[in-house]
């Protein structure tokens, strides 16, 4: 079971990572460095990659469970 934890939680990160390495320079520019600065722009922005990191999460581990690649 801890084994499935830790995979989880670097799937998590992972996607989470990922996020933020792809869109945050262009959410700085949507919300302009003002608003990002005053943390605003910040919340809506880790707002999102927390729920797509929790829902990629959640994909991989069902198609992975799905497949019978991960057996609990």
């Amino acid at each position: 079971m801890a084994k499935v934890l830790a995979l989880a939680l670097l799937i998590f990160i992972g996607a989470t990572f990922l996020f933020w390495k792809a869109l945050h320079v262009y959410y700085k520019n949507e919300f302009g460095k003002k608003t990002w600065k005053l943390g605003g722009g910040r919340v809506y922005f880790w707002q999102s990659a927390l729920f797509v990191g929790t829902a990629t999460t959640f994909l991989t581990m069902y198609i992975l469970k799905w497949t019978h690649v991960l057996t609990f």
